[in-house]
């Protein structure tokens, strides 16, 4: 099996490659510079220059969430016409194209998870830029899967490396507590994305560890999971956009429910709390 990779310096690019490499696939990881997926004709010069891929697992993507609304147009070059280059790419070689995107989709007005078959309200740049990316790879390649994730952590810049840098600093961080989701492992998504490839049932998954929480919540575990004493003052979104006027809306309840993957090919997503102590025993951060 031949497989691209783009985005491959990303957290979820990189968790990829490890959960690949067992399976004997030949694996193409590429990033910016040499592939940028915004542009047509990168895209295409790519492909003709290379072997036909069996999967493209798309990677890449703008996800500074408040940087989307101030530079839409980069947001939907990377978030929206990104994938459907890809989607055009795969159409025209017969290859599966595996395409991540966001709970941010949703307008995350109502409590409880979201199945796939919700439908999308996005309320930030980002959001609607991820949307727009969907419905364009799926409307370019009837070989698309569309997989949402949300809160994702791994080897790179995330929420959880945040919040140890900021334990290092100080003895009390503000976050956000009434904002709900479901953080994600990229080892575990990565394993799951490779499951999802396999089968032809293609169109939309949602794929998160299994349980929700706040971003308050979820800095407290890694506080607590890192053996730190650090303390966690719980504000509400509307407290934080007084203090960061500049930041985007987010939704208030962005939870996902594995649906799909559970009437299917099996749910194999552990909970949040369980990944989160394994992510951080990986870097040397248990208790």
């Amino acid at each position: 099996m031949r497989v691209l990779i783009t985005g491959a310096r990303g957290q979820l690019g990189l968790a990829l490659q490890d959960a690949l490499a067992p399976t004997g696939a030949t694996i193409d990881a590429q990033d910016l510079p040499d592939l940028d997926i915004s542009s047509h004709e990168s895209v295409e010069g790519w492909f003709d220059a290379h072997e036909p891929y069996d999967v493209v697992f798309n990677c890449a993507a703008f996800t500074n969430v408040d940087g989307c609304e101030t530079d839409f147009a980069a947001a939907f070059a990377a978030n929206a016409l990104g994938p459907m280059n890809l989607a055009r790419a795969c159409a025209g070689t017969g290859a599966t194209l595996v395409h991540v995107s966001t709970d941010y989709v949703f307008p995350g007005s109502e409590p409880g998870a979201r199945v796939e078959s919700d439908v999308p309200a996005p309320i930030s740049a980002y959001g609607r830029s991820k949307l727009a990316g969907e419905g364009l790879a799926l409307a370019c390649n009837p070989r698309t899967h569309v997989v949402r994730t949300a809160w994702l952590y791994g080897e790179g810049r995330n929420f959880v490396r945040t919040m140890l840098s900021l334990a290092d600093r100080f003895d009390e961080v503000t976050v956000v507590d009434d904002q709900v989701g479901n953080p994600t492992y990229a080892v575990d998504l990565a394993h799951e994305l490779v499951r999802i490839a396999q089968t032809s049932d293609y169109g939309v998954w949602h794929c998160t560890n299994e349980g929700t929480c706040s971003w308050a919540d979820l800095a407290q575990e890694t506080f607590v999971l890192a053996g730190l004493p650090t303390k966690v003052r719980r504000c509400t979104s509307a407290e934080w956009k007084a203090m960061h006027p500049e930041s985007a809306d987010r939704p208030a309840f962005s939870s996902l429910e594995n649906a799909r993957l559970e009437a299917t090919i099996g749910n194999q997503m552990r909970p949040w709390r369980e990944a989160l102590a394994e992510y951080l025993g990986a870097a040397g951060q248990g208790a």
